[in-house]
């Protein structure tokens, strides 16, 4: 754990929307239409993840690798820091666009966090999220989706062992989070079913 007094960004500054729900339920498609509407900076914590195993000389590729096919949560550490300097890359490439000039910046960081350690983490060394949207449907729909995305993306993860896996690291894990944030009275909760284009407004 660092020794940093104060997270790297201020959260007056800089707007941190977690993205939760099952694997499956709608994440990525559903951030890309607030990115384009509301334009904001969207952060895949499994893109970036997926990224690392494969980048040449990372020290992380081989767990991360073996964490992905077994459906295990990586080491927080790794995933935190990994979302600080992709922020740190968005706010320095986008700071001549409108609302992110002087250090602002609007995030969904979609996948993250997973479990409680990983969001008590990034809050005290990254920044104070404001909200987390909680994407849901049933467990079917999210295994029907999983599979079909499995026969064109390539994602050595979207078969039914790992997607079982992941559903089960989910519920056991991910779901305490939510809770967390629901006291706080800081959930958005989107019964992904819907059209999306009443879920945007």
């Amino acid at each position: 754990m660092s020794d940093k007094t104060r997270p790297t960004f201020d959260s007056e500054k800089v707007t941190v929307i977690f993205v939760l729900g099952g694997p499956g339920a709608g994440k990525g498609t559903q951030c890309a239409r607030l990115v384009q509407d509301y334009r904001f900076s969207h952060l895949s914590a499994g893109d970036l993840l997926r990224a690392e195993q494969h980048r040449d000389g990372s020290e992380f590729g081989e767990l991360i690798r073996t964490c992905i096919r077994e459906g295990t949560i990586v080491p927080m550490e790794i995933t935190v820091k990994l979302l600080e300097n992709a922020m740190k890359a968005a706010i320095d490439e986008s700071k001549e666009e409108e609302g992110w000039s002087h250090g602002r910046g609007r995030f969904l960081i979609d996948g993250f966090p997973r479990k409680m350690d990983q969001a008590l983490m990034f809050e005290a060394e990254v920044c104070v999220s404001s909200l987390t949207i909680f994407f849901t449907t049933t467990e079917d729909v999210m295994l029907r989706r999983l599979l079909h995305r499995g026969e064109t993306s390539g994602r050595e993860d979207d078969n039914v062992e790992s997607i079982r896996k992941r559903f089960h690291t989910y519920k056991e894990q991910t779901l305490p989070v939510i809770e967390h944030y629901s006291k706080l009275d800081k959930v958005a909760e989107v019964k992904t079913c819907r059209c999306f284009n009443r879920i945007a407004s």
